[in-house]
């Protein structure tokens, strides 16, 4: 099989076995697996190869079977592969390039702002809008942990970023493998057997989130860390986000929900959900309870009724559609309350991935 050299129209060389120009600003599309006529090496000949140029600046040749009878079929294949690995070093090398790039804007943002680094609701956007434009076998799922280590890079660049995580002493370490899932694989992470630990950790600017367990019906009082957010102490701690961000888990995973809490406000995604708190009488049903929220305006969804015994108040955390903001006019129309609606933060609904499984 002969080797050819033929030019560039970048004036760089191409190499011998790959044929891939060395600045990879055009691919030849030509048959490693054929052997070239007399003329075809001549250099009048090359101008007349058909060129394609790519538009990320990485060349593909177009490469025919090898013939299993033809004595340099086994060259060929060789040679086939020697070009698919130097494409792929090529292709690593452009993504290392851009995550400099990335990191370099990152930290352009950081010295022209000051104050939160985070920003939960876009970060669920950038991967639903990732997600709508991919393409091919890759797993979804697996963009969705390449970016979130992304977000974990960016953050840890803008300020000193631990997490604080109320994890159950069961052994299973759910609490902590969400929040690792989330927050970046080597994000330090601080350990606390009950929510208020992590949520004070918080509060005193040790830590920049608490990962703690999603509330449920019949919780313990001192399970029911959202009741301490009914009242606006300083710093105000808010609900900004739901774990883990996509619905489809794989095998091996944990099954349990999670909130992300944080001295900040929530930001939109575009497909969000709030979380108002309420107190009202005790006497007041379930049924009556929804149907206040649906008067008032609000989609209703999950609705958790906390009632003490021996008190005539009952704390009540409502899940519903869209996000909300104090000043929404909704709020005033809530009645009979104990005391004024507190909209206690706002999540993004977590990506349904169409590849159930795939995760890398």
């Amino acid at each position: 099989m002969p080797v050819v050299q033929p030019p560039c129209p970048c004036s760089t060389t191409m190499a011998d076995t790959a044929m891939l120009c060395s600045e990879a600003c055009f691919g030849y599309q030509v048959d490693l697996h054929k052997d070239l006529a007399p003329a075809q090496q001549a250099p009048e000949y090359w101008p007349d190869i058909v060129m394609r140029p790519i538009l990320s600046g990485l060349a593909s040749p177009v490469l025919s079977a090898p013939d299993a009878s033809s004595p340099a079929s086994t060259d060929g294949a060789e040679a086939a592969l020697g070009m698919l690995r130097a494409k792929l070093d090529m292709i690593d090398d452009a993504l290392h390039d851009l995550l400099i790039q990335r990191a370099e804007t990152v930290r352009s943002i950081a010295t022209t702002k000051s104050g939160v680094s985070i920003r939960p609701g876009r970060e669920a956007a950038i991967i639903r809008r990732l997600l709508g434009r991919h393409r091919g076998q890759f797993p979804e799922q697996t963009i969705i942990r390449i970016w979130r280590e992304l977000f974990a890079g960016s953050n840890s660049m803008q300020r000193n970023f631990t997490i604080s995580v109320c994890d159950s002493d069961d052994g299973s370490a759910a609490m902590t493998q969400i929040a690792r899932e989330h927050f970046g694989a080597l994000t330090p992470l601080r350990i606390y057997g009950s929510p208020a630990q992590a949520i004070a950790d918080v509060s005193s600017g040790q830590t920049m989130v608490a990962v703690v367990p999603a509330p449920v019906d019949d919780e313990s009082p001192r399970a029911a860390w959202w009741t301490a957010l009914l009242h606006h102490d300083a710093p105000r701690i808010h609900i900004v986000a739901r774990l883990p961000v996509w619905s489809t888990r794989p095998e091996g995973a944990p099954r349990t929900d999670a909130m992300a809490v944080a001295a900040i406000a929530p930001d939109p995604s575009g497909d969000d959900r709030a979380l108002l708190g309420l107190e009202i009488a005790s006497d007041i049903s379930r049924a009556r309870l929804t149907q206040m929220l649906i008067n008032a305006g609000f989609s209703v969804g999950n609705t958790i009724l906390r009632r003490i015994p021996g008190a005539d108040d009952a704390h009540v955390l409502a899940d519903v559609a869209g996000f909300v903001e104090d000043s929404d006019p909704r709020l005033a129309a809530l009645t009979p309350l104990l005391r004024p609606p507190v909209v206690l933060g706002c999540y993004a609904v977590p990506v349904r991935s169409s590849q159930a499984g795939n995760a890398a």
